[in-house]
């Protein structure tokens, strides 16, 4: 039986897996990557991801046949990005995803590209955004370099020459995904010399073979097809498997990311959503909150999450519509989908928590209102979002979360048996066969009537001026019976 191999190349650690055509998974590594972090300065070592990537794909085929493998692929940070000579050396550290030294050049990339980018739906680039951080490098760098995403980097070594860079990986870097190729006049005007980007194709593409000298590292073996990948977050969209339009993957971790897919491209006048393009030529909207998870462990540090959740579903579980206090969990200052509030700060309405139990539930409660905010933004923007709702994320392991999500949404969720983004490259580099995604739970909306704190949530955000009247008309109008 196949075997291909899914490699995801995140911000702490890199993580590998086999995994044969069943989706059983027949062995997987990780290796911790270091950060190193100044004010707005983010950074990683390119050549500590290829040493570490290699370490964890030799352990993850340590048992694996290597007549089995079919294929490998690898995703990465969306919007990190670094220079290399011709060669892939690199010449410069890796400037991170959340990398915010580029304020400066935004304006001018704004300005200049502002056209495509409307056309593109997104309307405007961040200063963390690849292309404003390209121009920031660009300034003191030596002639004939090259730009190189992190997953370009370590591709580049598994091949052994030039690799074309991914639509996904690409985004954030300017390219046009209607036409599948760079904007090379916007890049003309900003000063981006021909040649420093590489070629893009569709994730999914064959960009080559993993060479001799790369099978000997990574114990990968040589002549294994290597194949484009995507963003992280567009791997974990695979790995959940929501691949058919209307369908939606809802990942909470230390942050809420939303993604999903539709047939059209998403124009958002707000800019807080912005598409990839799929595999197949369809479009993967979505955009990542700044509120999640994250706050628990801030707030409620040291406590046992698991034991908080046993005993708001026994506190909680028998009262349809509770009332009681509501967190706005916001991680750190600032919103950014389903709204932009550079401004926003977290909030508690309805009292303060009477003990650490009400506080958890209060931010879990907040956080599954974000989430039907962002529903309810999505709908508005003409998305469908009729289709299958996928939970993935460390949340999942709070069966009162799963089930306060479901009531919220008012709609069965599903759970996924092992999503992440290593599985969804892996996924990828066999062709997307969605047998190799399994379901473990689907659960459906209990009786109760979330709507009223739900309402008086989405006014509270609208009374502080973030939340602009349409979206809070909008949502007022789906929570109608």
């Amino acid at each position: 039986m196949s075997v291909w191999i899914g490699i995801d190349l995140g911000t702490q650690s890199v993580r590998a897996m086999a995994v044969d055509a069943d989706g059983d998974v027949l062995g997987s590594a990780s290796r911790p990557l270091t950060s190193h972090r100044d004010g707005p300065r983010h950074e990683q070592d390119p050549e500590q991801w290829w040493r570490e990537l290699a370490a964890a794909t030799r352990e993850a085929l340590r048992d694996v046949p290597p007549e089995r493998v079919e294929g490998v692929a690898v995703d990465a940070t969306s919007g990190t990005i670094l220079l290399t000579d011709r060669d892939g050396a690199p010449l410069t550290p890796a400037l991170m995803y959340d990398d915010r030294r580029a304020t400066a050049e935004v304006e001018r990339v704004n300005e200049t590209g502002g056209p495509v980018w409307e056309r593109l739906g997104y309307r405007r680039m961040q200063p963390n955004w690849a292309l404003p951080k390209l121009l920031w490098l660009l300034r003191d760098a030596p002639p004939h370099v090259r730009a190189a995403h992190q997953n370009d980097f370590v591709n580049r070594r598994l091949v052994g020459h030039d690799v074309a860079t991914d639509l996904s990986n690409a985004l954030k870097t300017g390219v046009d995904l209607i036409g599948e190729r760079w904007p090379d006049d916007v890049l003309d005007a900003l000063g981006v010399p021909a040649g420093t980007l590489p070629d893009v194709v569709r994730p999914g593409a064959r960009l080559g073979v993993v060479c001799a000298g790369a099978a000997a590292e990574t114990g990968i073996p040589a002549g294994t097809p290597v194949i484009a990948g995507t963003t992280d977050g567009c791997a974990a969209q695979l790995g959940a498997g929501a691949r058919r339009a209307g369908s939606w993957n809802s990942v909470i971790g230390t942050t809420l990311v939303l993604k999903g897919v539709t047939e059209e491209l998403i124009h958002d006048p707000l800019g807080v959503v912005y598409s990839h393009r799929a595999p197949d030529g369809s479009w993967l909207p979505g955009g990542a909150s700044s509120t999640g998870a994250g706050v628990l462990s801030r707030d409620l540090p040291g406590r046992d999450l698991d034991a908080l959740s046993r005993q708001a579903a026994a506190r909680y579980g028998g009262r349809p519509g509770r009332p009681g206090p509501i967190t706005y969990p916001l991680v750190s200052r600032g919103e950014r989908f389903p709204f932009a509030a550079p401004e926003a700060e977290g909030f508690t309405i309805g009292g303060d928590p009477a003990d650490d139990v009400e506080r958890y539930a209060a931010v879990l409660l907040g956080a599954a209102f974000v989430e039907r905010l962002c529903f309810d933004y999505l709908d508005l923007l003409g998305a469908s979002v009729a289709g299958e709702v996928i939970l993935t994320g460390g949340a999942t392991r709070s069966a009162f979360w799963n089930q306060l999500r479901a009531d919220v949404l008012r709609r069965p969720v599903t759970l996924r048996e092992n999503a992440e983004p290593a599985l969804g490259m892996a996924v990828l580099a066999a062709g997307d066969p969605g047998h190799m995604i399994r379901t473990r739970a689907v659960i459906e909306p209990s009786a109760a009537d979330l709507r009223e704190p739900y309402l008086r949530f989405v006014g509270e955000l609208e009374r502080r001026g973030w939340l602009p009247a349409n979206a809070a008309g909008h949502a007022r109008k789906r929570s109608t019976p």
